[in-house]
């Protein structure tokens, strides 16, 4: 049996590099064929299905996108599966805001069990913060699916977004260091 862990893994990879390789393939392979990586980025994930309600409407929500791709031999079902993405993480984030423990906070909990009020407050706005980011990525990402070429997709949604989500981890890292050097002194 295969660990859980790695099949994380390989989700997430495939996921990185999933803007590239439909860039790549775009014009030397039908979209029908393109859609088994959509087909495996959904089977990876099927061990996290029993764990998440959101992690198995993202599931069959890349189905439907795969099929819709293997149906109209179409591209942009594929390309719209970042969009996807956004929408599912958003969903998580969101949700765990109307629960009493925001997804942020439970992530700062794993290495601190014992949070202080002040980072919880915090935790709860860098969990909207990320919201909002999964807003305007997810709205860019689909805007570049429909109106701009497949090589500013791949772009915006290969490189560009992973860019702006390492800038808003080192901005909030930098932020939660001097939050902790003023609430923790």
């Amino acid at each position: 049996m295969i660990d859980r862990r790695l099949l994380a893994v390989l989700a997430a990879v495939l996921t990185v590099l999933y803007p590239l390789a439909i860039w790549f393939g775009q014009g030397r392979v039908e979209p029908r064929w393109l859609a088994a990586l959509l087909l495996l980025a959904a089977l990876l994930r099927l061990p996290s299905l029993a764990i998440s309600r959101v992690a198995r409407w993202a599931a069959a929500g890349a189905l439907a996108l795969a099929m819709c791709a293997v149906w109209a031999n179409a591209l942009l079902p594929l390309k719209l599966y970042p969009v996807l993405v956004n929408a599912a993480l958003l969903a998580a984030f969101g949700y765990s805001l109307t629960t009493p423990v925001s997804m942020v906070e439970r992530f700062a909990r794993m290495r601190e069990p014992e949070l202080p009020a002040a980072a919880v407050r915090y935790t709860w706005r860098v969990t909207q913060a990320w919201c909002a980011f999964f807003i305007v990525n997810g709205a860019l990402a689909f805007g570049t699916a429909m109106w701009a070429s497949d090589a500013v997709w791949s772009l915006y949604t290969g490189v560009i977004a992973y860019l702006l989500m390492g800038l808003l981890f080192a901005g909030e890292y930098l932020v939660r260091k001097r939050f902790k050097r003023l609430h923790h002194a």
